[in-house]
């Protein structure tokens, strides 16, 4: 893998506000980066700096060996950014908007055209291209903003929050998209959807307070939940309390939850001491006992758990 993007010391204050705090990071060719963090923690201030829409206070970012306060026009051409709630031109079709980017971004004649048809069909919005955008939808809207990110076919893609207002097809294609492109580009994704982190993304970086508080893949962080391998087992009310202490008896469990009871039937938890791999023995133990259960899966973890645990000390 090749170095697309190199984040150095990177801070921006806003009078006495430290909004991003000494931030360095690089993305990979080939790499999905899920820049994640609580509201406010800075991360649309990150990507407006990386993409030259923000002047650092101090430290710098380089894309494709281009630093974005020496060398800005060549660090947005080898750029596709999609800001979060990116503002269109509502009196203008997607083909008329997509034609005028690709103007700006020096696509010249037939080339314009072979960019748009192509952007227009990764994105799937070619029945919307005649119709002004102001009379599209959210998710509409949102993928016409991705095909002006990638117009240009650039090196470097910077989306924030790109499923935003998509429906479970949109947003499966969409990821499915970004999957696709990351063979040769370097790609940043800021979300607030922790499965969209699972979905697509090859590694995450946490932010917390303008600062990185853990960076590593997805399957890493999901070895610090508190519920790695956690038995899931549902059961019949009636037998919940057998089922609890059978749970409870076994050494490696180090505790046992109860997630949701209902009329007849209950969620249990049952939680493993050092995330230990439980389920065969939980699986022996029910059957030993002649408890019966309706079903029974194990957990890689809870990114949500991880989240609040580095975001908020829970």
């Amino acid at each position: 893998m090749s170095e697309m993007l190199r984040i150095r010391d990177l801070t921006k204050r806003f009078g006495a506000l430290t909004a991003v705090d000494n931030i360095s990071l690089a993305v990979d060719r080939g790499e999905v980066l899920g820049f994640l963090g609580p509201n406010g923690a800075g991360k649309s201030t990150t990507m407006k700096m990386v993409t030259g829409f923000l002047t650092p206070t101090s430290g710098t970012a380089e894309v494709c060996g281009f630093d974005v306060t020496r060398d800005p026009i060549e660090v947005k051409r080898r750029v596709g950014y999609l800001p979060e709630g990116a503002p269109l031109y509502e009196d203008m079709t997607p083909l008329s908007f997509l034609s005028f980017v690709g103007e700006v971004r020096g696509i010249a004649g037939a080339d314009r055209a072979g960019a748009i048809e192509r952007a227009a069909g990764l994105i799937n919005i070619g029945e919307v291209m005649h119709q002004p955008i102001g009379t599209l939808s959210k998710g509409y809207k949102r993928r016409v903003g991705l095909a002006q990110a990638i117009i240009h076919d650039p090196e470097v893609l910077i989306l924030d929050e790109p499923t935003d207002g998509l429906d479970p097809n949109q947003k499966h294609e969409v990821r499915g998209l970004i999957s696709k492109m990351a063979e040769d580009k370097a790609i940043v994704i800021s979300t607030h959807l922790l499965e969209e982190v699972e979905a697509v993304c090859t590694r995450a970086t946490i932010i917390s307070r303008g600062r990185i508080v853990t960076d590593g893949t997805p399957e890493a962080l999901l070895a610090r939940s508190r519920y790695r391998n956690a038995v899931n087992v549902r059961t019949a009310v009636a037998q919940i309390e057998a089922v609890t202490a059978a749970l409870a008896g076994i050494e490696a469990v180090d505790r046992v939850e109860t997630a949701s009871r209902g009329e007849a039937t209950a969620h249990l938890v049952a939680v493993p001491a050092n995330g230990a791999v439980i389920l065969p023995i939980v699986s022996e133990t029910l059957r030993a006992g002649g408890l019966g259960v309706e079903e029974i899966s194990a957990e890689r973890g809870r990114l949500d758990e991880v989240f609040r645990a580095l975001t908020v000390g829970e």
